[in-house]
């Protein structure tokens, strides 16, 4: 064979393996695009860092991660074809995790906040909260204002740390909140700022030792965190939000999870679009 044999063999082969590469095609940038249009971390997978200590909200039970907020997305994700996948973390590691984007999603009742948004973006809001006012039984403290010079038990990175800090309390800051049960049962903190739903069904559970004195009205409403700059995925959460809304799956939950829960005049979850 020739030198001008071989040289046009070759070309020959080369436009034949573009042209099939041009037919099948390809497996570049558009392509996985098209196979994962959320930029999930796996095709398919909604990877989701929660919680397991914090229940009505997110919990782990009989090995299943459920409560409110973990139902929702799980229905949520259900609507756009998705599975979720649920892992367990710490709240003082979530956001930074999602927004590295170790998981896809945070679920976590998660308070909408100025200084959060400089760290993850959110979905539209799907629930309210109280901060709640626990104390050992037989404690003097039976409201927020008695809170000055008393030894307050926070799980770190919340809202309920924000308020501590912000109205100059001593804040005792916890990993979680079976931590911030135990500082109350060890007589180490005098009171426990919480998500009321949580405190509220901890001192139910608590044969008494713990008394649930006092709530308020949470500011601004919770969402799912995404990685910043996702907006694809945020917008489809924000879909299928309102479809689990208009559906009735939202108010179904509400009633299983918050049985007799006074919902805030003004308060609509999703886009306020949706009809329920």
């Amino acid at each position: 064979m020739t030198l001008r044999t071989r040289v046009l063999a070759t070309l020959s082969v080369a436009a034949v393996a573009l042209a099939l590469t041009a037919c099948s095609g390809g497996t570049g940038a558009s392509s996985t695009a098209n196979g994962n249009p959320y930029g999930l971390a796996q095709p398919g997978v909604l990877r989701t860092g929660t919680l397991t200590d914090a229940p009505p909200n997110v919990y782990l039970k009989d090995g299943k991660f459920t409560g409110f907020d973990n139902d929702l997305l799980t229905a949520v994700a259900k609507k756009l074809d998705l599975k979720v996948e649920f892992v367990g973390t710490e709240f003082s590691s979530l956001l930074a995790q999602v927004k590295t984007k170790k998981f896809d999603v945070g679920s976590s009742s998660i308070t909408i906040t100025d200084a959060r948004k400089k760290t993850v973006d959110f979905t539209n809001k799907y629930d309210f909260g109280y901060l709640g006012l626990e104390v050992p039984a037989g404690s003097s403290i039976t409201s927020f204002d008695q809170l000055k010079g008393k030894r307050v038990a926070v799980v770190q990175g919340t809202v309920q740390d924000d308020y501590a800090t912000h109205n100059g309390l001593d804040p005792v800051r916890v990993p979680d909140y079976n931590a911030a049960l135990n500082q109350l049962r060890t007589g180490t903190a005098d009171a426990w700022v919480s998500p009321a739903e949580i405190g509220e069904k901890t001192a139910g559970e608590s044969g008494g030792k713990i008394v649930a004195v006092a709530k308020k009205l949470s500011e601004n409403g919770m969402a799912f965190a995404v990685a910043p700059g996702n907006d694809k995925l945020r917008e489809a959460l924000n879909k299928g939000l309102d479809e689990v809304i208009a559906d009735g799956t939202w108010q179904k939950l509400e009633d299983q999870y918050y049985p007799g829960r006074e919902i805030p005049a003004g308060f609509a979850p999703g886009s306020g679009a949706a009809k329920k």
